[in-house]
């Protein structure tokens, strides 16, 4: 271990000595955000505190996963992503769960209609596939449909260059093992290429990617578990003109993991995969003020279990979201929209269902600082009708100095969640009889930006949920049961706190803290405190490095060996990561997470990483 560490040490001395004086001077433009309205806003009209991660951000995180990314955060607890990496992820955003986030690839809603919570798995894809990612908190039922409860994370993929052709290679490895067993084998690796580019009005890319990781038990144990992916994604697009433009794309993503016995917790020679095609179209006709824009795509979903009990399922999602934006003087910023989904699924015979939802949202920016983002959509539904969600989100924004502002928001915005196919009429506990979940969500904040260089906020937030659907025990000899709507309402509250500020040159710092409190009932693997750091340093054009911490308080889990609760301790992770550009075409990168081995548990009786170090490279041809 000692040998380990002083080598990656020493790489990180050796860059920084001999580009230490090659100091580089970047200019902060003003930040845009996108999926709280559909439009391109600058930060500070937006009446919420958008979490933005770009692609400079993505880069110097080369090495970890899509969901560790996320999980950095605040608001935010991806429970499985510190654990083996074909570990389920549990998607607790302010204290809610899998069911209440919604995920948009490219502004495609991407689900399992298959899957208990209907939730998109985030282990299918690569964080060296994506350009950026967006994060909106709170109800976004409004733009975004059934299932954006408490978050939408919108995940834009890499588009073509504007060169005739270019090849990326990218390429790493690393360890992968427990707090326990430090014998640093080299058993994840990942790789993947794309070839992309622009010939007069035809844009293309190809890529293909795979990653296979063993050496960590999913449960503790004495085996290994191993987990592979696969991704290949196609896309074509034309330019028929100034004002029309298309593209048709492909993708598959594909896993393969082992996994043990969660009852009792014991090590298993059981195996999961699962098969994602996805096929769609994307028009866009653009016109004075204004541009219609289609995003459809067809996916089938193919997952099967070899266990003690055996089981396979297959879906089909059919997603079209088309939609009418309209500016009026740059003052008035219009969204009219028709969204339609169908689910399908077989269990013991086919199920499914469908909603067709029209949706209007209207933003007024003015000159004197009032700003108002409202909306409603009329949520027609196959099984369960009319339902009617709407969004209020006015703020006000004052100038301070040449780069500054002051801004202060609320918003109360409802959402509308149906029952999942899964439940209704699934093989595990259904009940065609359930009801559909209602949330209310209250939230309000201020954020200032005394300049470029320094950045705050804090939001209070408040979700009241009814009809909440649970799995409910019946029989305790055999645990069987169904789900039910819970006959109790619960109240969801928290505050937020973000600093992102460059306090010296060429040093950035961002920092979040969370706090998170479920009323009236104990909530399990959902920490009431979490605090993330992130601080870099540009050493030159060529370099940088940074360090990251984690803290996380103590959580109630179940030990599932005596049924009893129990207290999970708080712990404290360390990162840090190390990126340099040898030259225009070729990059590298250092990256170890958890760097004094902290012993914790993040799920009862699992496996946990401990140190880890990760090497890698991106060729550009």
């Amino acid at each position: 271990m000692k040998k380990t560490v002083l080598s990656v040490s020493a790489l990180f001395l050796a860059c920084t000595a001999a580009y230490a004086q090659e100091q580089d001077k970047t200019e902060q433009l003003d930040e845009v955000v996108i999926s709280d309205s559909r439009h391109a806003l600058k930060r500070e009209n937006s009446g919420k505190t958008v979490i933005s991660i770009s692609s400079e951000e993505i880069k110097k995180n080369r090495g970890r996963t899509v969901a560790e990314v996320i999980n950095t955060k605040s608001g935010i607890e991806i429970l499985g992503s510190r654990s083996n990496a074909g570990q389920n992820l549990s998607y607790f955003v302010r204290g809610g769960n899998n069911r209440q986030v919604l995920i948009l690839i490219d502004g495609i809603q991407v689900t399992d209609p298959s899957s208990i919570a209907n939730d998109f798995d985030l282990r299918l894809l690569a964080l060296d596939q994506i350009e950026s990612i967006e994060i909106v908190k709170g109800a976004s039922s409004t733009l975004y449909g059934s299932g954006a409860a408490t978050a939408v994370i919108n995940i834009t993929i890499k588009k073509a260059s504007k060169d005739t052709i270019a090849l990326r290679v990218n390429s790493a490895f690393g360890t992968n093992q427990s707090q326990d067993n430090q014998d640093y084998n080299v058993t994840d690796f990942s790789n993947s290429a794309r070839i992309d580019g622009t010939i007069d009005e035809v844009t293309y890319v190809v890529g293909f990617g795979h990653q296979d990781t063993d050496g960590l038990s999913a449960v503790i144990g004495e085996e290994s578990d191993r987990f592979s992916r696969i991704n290949t994604n196609v896309r074509v697009g034309y330019k028929f003109s100034d004002a029309f433009e298309a593209s048709v794309f492909g993708t598959f993503d594909k896993l393969k993991s082992d996994y043990d016995n969660s009852f009792p917790i014991q090590d298993a020679e059981f195996v999961s995969k699962s098969e994602q095609y996805r096929v769609g179209i994307a028009p866009k006709y653009t016109y004075k003020n204004g541009s219609v824009t289609m995003n459809a795509a067809y996916t089938t979903i193919d997952r099967e279990f070899q266990s003690n009990f055996p089981s396979t399922f297959e879906g089909e999602t059919v997603a079209v979201d088309i939609f009418n934006k309209y500016n009026f003087n740059n003052k008035f910023f219009t969204v009219v929209g028709l969204n339609y989904i169908d689910n399908q699924t077989t269990f013991a015979e086919i199920a499914s269902s469908s909603i067709v939802d029209p949706y209007i949202n209207v933003v007024y920016v003015s000159e004197f600082g009032l700003n108002v983002n409202v909306g409603g959509r009329l949520n027609n539904h196959s099984e369960y009708g009319t339902h009617f969600t709407y969004n209020l989100n006015p703020s006000y924004r004052r100038k301070l100095g040449e780069d500054g502002y002051a801004k202060v928001f609320g918003s109360y915005s409802t959402s509308f969640i149906a029952p999942t196919l899964s439940q209704l009429f699934g093989s595990f506990g259904p009940n065609p009889n359930l009801e559909p979940e209602e949330n209310t969500t209250l939230e309000g904040g201020v954020e200032v930006q005394l300049s470029k260089k320094l950045r705050v906020s804090a939001v209070y937030f408040n979700r009241d949920e009814e009809n909440f659907i649970d799995y409910v025990v019946t029989d305790f000899n055999t645990f069987t049961g169904e789900y039910q709507n819970v006959q109790q309402d619960f109240t969801v509250n928290g505050v937020e706190v973000e600093v992102f500020a460059t306090p010296l040159e060429n040093v950035t710092v961002n920092a979040n803290y969370t706090f998170t409190e479920k009323k009236d009932v104990d909530v399990l693997r959902i920490p009431n405190h979490k605090a993330n750091l992130n601080a870099s340093y540009a050493f030159s054009a060529k370099t940088n490095a940074g360090l990251t911490y984690q803290y996380t308080s103590e959580r109630l889990d179940t030990d599932f060996t005596t049924f009893q609760n129990v207290t999970l301790d708080a712990f404290n992770l360390f990162g840090a990561n190390l990126n340099h550009t040898f030259n225009k075409r070729w990059t590298g990168f250092v990256t170890v997470d958890n760097i004094f081995n902290e012993d914790y548990t993040e799920i009862t009786g699992f496996t946990t990483r401990g140190m880890n170090v990760r090497v890698g490279f991106s060729l550009s041809l």
